[in-house]
């Protein structure tokens, strides 16, 4: 069987590093999978590029250009939302040609326009949608947040500064979606319960087979190793409690920094004796930053791309915070249980059915940063901290290792 896996990008953001992890998954079960991106970053011989030109350079500027006009010449929410009315034809591509299945993943921002979609359903292949956020069930936007229109029919965005009501770009994008999908066979698969969920409630969807198989991570790799081997690997010190924040973006509002600031300010306030005794190890782009925001030492690291690297990060910490607003199955917390380390984050998206809480971490209230505190302090003291580890690295294996994720497509490619 060969699958052709498509995505934006090879190796940046979440949904790109799950697919190339659900390829090599596959690879190792047998298949003959490929992946094709319009931004590759490795020498990977599994991996196609588009052939770069200006013509994808100007797809990409065209649609934002048309996202700033219709949000009245504003650049809030510019890359909040997706409108595909630019892409590429890849129906003529060998890769595409010689597939027996097609799976889409994350496709936006000039990789692949509603009319290439289009052109790949009419081939008759059988096609499977992995969905990393809403954007394929509702008009524009990637997460709907209090927003519940895509559940009848799009109209006056909050991500867009006004327009009339059944004639924003989120309307007009949505009836495009409607007629795309409209009697065709795609199978779409959400990697977290919760966006099932929200798949479900579309009227996008609506008649359309739903199923939820979530990421996969190389549990070979991401395995529990001796901290203070890796503490001194990294020049971390080793007479300190570590805890670890990352994102691509340290600063991206949406990864919840100002929570994690306040919460932060709150247990120095509650707790003085954390001061001197609790570091924070910041890895992403502006990560230096939170070195004048937070009242503990901060080991700011860059952004990290090398999976090697990353397990090192993982075990030289003693928990890993995620304060995400917004979020379907987050790569970083499945990579820090996978590695032992238990995790705090908030109750949203799909992050309550990874951690287990009071089992293998912590869940806190929605936007609470007070609970989110506790949670910290609860997992920095705990005396079961040991069973927590245990219970966290098994969690991952048993529903995240990569023979568990690829015999589920399989199983779904077989299907089709």
């Amino acid at each position: 069987m060969r699958v052709i896996l498509i995505n934006t990008s090879e190796r940046i953001g979440g949904a790109a590093i799950a697919a190339n992890r659900l390829m090599e998954a596959l690879k190792a079960q047998g298949i003959k999978a490929k992946m094709l991106v319009r931004n590759k970053q490795t020498g990977q011989s599994t991996v196609v590029a588009l052939k770069p030109s200006w013509r994808m350079v100007w797809q990409f500027v065209w649609e934002r250009v048309v996202i700033w006009t219709a949000n009245r010449f504003s650049r809030q929410n510019l890359f909040a939302v997706d409108i595909a009315n630019t892409g590429n034809d890849i129906t003529s591509l060998p890769e595409f040609q010689q597939a027996d299945i097609v799976h889409l993943h994350w496709v936006n921002q000039g990789m692949l326009s509603l009319k290439d979609i289009r052109k790949i359903l009419d081939s008759g292949k059988p096609v499977v949608w992995t969905m990393h956020d809403m954007w394929p069930c509702t008009g524009i936007c990637h997460y709907a947040r209090r927003c519940d229109h895509y559940r009848t029919a799009c109209h006056n965005c909050p991500y867009l500064a006004g327009g009339r009501r059944n004639k924003d770009l989120s309307a007009t994008t949505f009836r495009r979606k409607q007629a795309l999908y409209a009697g065709r066979q795609i199978h779409f698969v959400t990697c977290s319960r919760w966006l099932e969920g929200q798949a479900r409630q579309s009227a996008l969807l609506q008649g359309m087979p739903v199923t939820s198989i979530p990421n996969a991570i190389n549990t070979n790799l991401f395995r529990p190793h001796d901290k203070a081997a890796a503490r001194h690997k990294l020049q971390l010190p080793q007479d300190m409690r570590l805890m670890l924040f990352g994102s691509v973006k340290i600063t991206d509002k949406r990864k919840g920094i100002d929570y994690l600031v306040k919460a932060c300010r709150l247990l120095a306030d509650q707790h003085p004796e954390l001061r001197d005794r609790l570091a924070v190890v910041a890895f992403g782009r502006n990560s230096q930053q939170l070195g004048s925001l937070l009242p503990f030492k901060v080991y700011p690291l860059d952004f990290v791309t090398d999976d090697h690297q990353l397990v090192d990060i993982y075990n030289a910490v003693d928990l890993f915070a995620t304060p995400s607003l917004e979020d379907n199955l987050p790569n970083t917390i499945m990579e820090a249980m996978a590695c032992g380390t238990p995790c705090v984050g908030f109750n949203v998206g799909g992050i309550p059915e990874m951690i287990d809480h009071l089992h293998n971490g912590y869940v806190a209230t929605y936007r609470d940063a007070g609970d989110f505190a506790n949670g910290i302090y609860w997992l920095l003291t705990e005396p079961g901290y040991d069973s927590l580890c245990e219970q966290a690295a098994r969690k991952a294996a048993t529903h995240y290792a990569e023979n568990v994720v690829a015999k589920k497509y399989i199983d779904l490619y077989n299907k089709l």
